[in-house]
């Protein structure tokens, strides 16, 4: 459950689980609360001691630790200012900013504070750690990721890692169940309360408590509507191959990141993400605001936002069936065994699991199976093929059309 700095893996594939998790206890009709927890200067603090012990823990020779000793010890940092350079200090802890073994050191480092999640559940991206655990009865949730969070401070405190208690926050995750009329606190070893919120931001990604994602698509609009002023603003100094690179460059990056996540999000809100898509074309196509959002695609030659999300959120799709993603998500899908012999059962499918609400059809593992299965109705593929042949086959799945009357 470590997804930080490792191949395969990345911010949206951890949120992809842990939100596939929330969701299936919601569609459970269980309630679901989790402690987001922060570290203060967390690879600062690394202790080097301890880190040889972990490596020798995982048979290292004598040599390599010999030779991590010597790579640890003797560095110095300083800073320079308008010319002006300090003198140096010591670095006698923490593992060296900007090095390639780095990130790798401190997930060994931190690797078994997991061990310690009990009976809630853990993820880690580096030092990002979300705790959570679901139950029918709010009271035992609550306590068990109390004594969940009771141990994994101890496991930090072990490592001299120092919990940072004021970014550190709680939420409960409720659609269909009654709201409490007051909420338990979950505490700190040192006895402070820690803050319950209704939105956090999880590796990229503004989660609140009803998963709505309108916290996120806010965001979003904000951040791309204050980049699209700038290139108005400025829109004489650049050249029509500037203003197509400036967007694919800046823009639509904003747009991707994430959005296999927040798809599931209402359409009322991802119509909100078109708008600020089509500013976008119309800075650089100079098409009238007039102009219909299908013909402003053609002109740029790009895909609607729908379509973008769609073939991306495919593409996960097919490298968890090609084993490219992280196990717990491929452990999420199945391939389906053939009952009889039909035409279509030469064709992959996957089992669609049971569900008994909306919230839990939005889930990974059913959406995910749904999804393709239902491209499969088209594609047809009856086995595996590379990653590039389907990204090619399905480009001619998904071609826009207009739908609008």
């Amino acid at each position: 459950m470590q997804s930080g700095f490792r191949a395969g893996h990345g911010c949206t594939s951890a949120t992809l689980k842990v939100l596939n998790d929330i969701l299936t206890a919601i569609d459970k009709k269980h309630y679901c609360a989790a402690v987001f927890i922060d570290l203060a200067k967390a690879f600062d603090s690394v202790n080097h001691h301890i880190l040889i012990g972990r490596l020798n823990s995982l048979g290292f020779s004598n040599d390599c630790l010999a030779w991590f000793t010597n790579y640890f010890s003797d560095r110095v940092q300083c800073v320079k200012s308008e010319g002006l350079l300090s003198g140096p200090l010591a670095v006698s802890m923490g593992v060296p900013q900007g090095s390639i073994l780095g990130p790798t050191l401190f997930s060994v480092y931190i690797n078994e504070v997991a061990l310690a999640a009990g009976e809630s559940l853990i993820h880690l991206y580096a030092d990002d750690t979300i705790l959570y655990t679901s139950g029918p009865s709010l009271d035992t949730v609550l306590t068990t990721l109390q004594a969940s969070f009771n141990a994994i401070q101890l496991s930090f405190r072990g490592l001299q890692l120092l919990l940072n208690t004021s970014k550190t926050k709680c939420m409960l995750f409720n659609r269909s169940l009654p709201a409490p009329t007051r909420l338990s606190n979950i505490t700190t070893l040192d006895g402070s309360d820690l803050e319950y919120v209704d939105n956090y931001k999880y590796l990229g990604v503004w989660l609140n408590c009803k998963l709505s994602f309108q916290t996120h698509i806010k965001h979003l609009q904000s951040k791309v509507k204050s980049r699209i002023g700038f290139l108005f603003r400025n829109k004489a100094s650049f050249t029509h191959a500037a203003k197509h690179t400036l967007v694919k460059l800046t823009i639509l990056p904003i747009l991707d990141f994430g959005d296999v996540i927040y798809k599931i999000a209402s359409n009322t809100l991802l119509n909100k993400l078109d708008a600020v898509y089509h500013s976008a074309i119309r800075f650089v196509t100079k098409a009238p605001y007039t102009t219909h959002h299908c013909d402003l695609y053609a002109l740029v030659g790009w895909p609607s936002l729908h379509t973008r999300r769609q073939t991306h959120w495919l593409h996960v799709i097919y490298k968890t069936l090609l084993g490219k993603v992280p196990p717990y998500l491929s452990s999420l899908v199945t391939i389906a065994s053939p009952t009889c012999s039909t035409r279509s059962s030469r064709y992959i499918s996957l089992v669609t699991p049971k569900t008994n609400s909306f919230f839990g059809r939005l889930s990974f593992q059913f959406s995910a199976a749904n999804d393709w299965n239902e491209l499969q109705k088209s594609l047809k593929l009856e086995t595996l093929i590379s990653l590039t042949s389907f990204k090619h086959q399905l480009s001619e799945q998904l071609t826009d059309y207009c739908t609008c009357t």
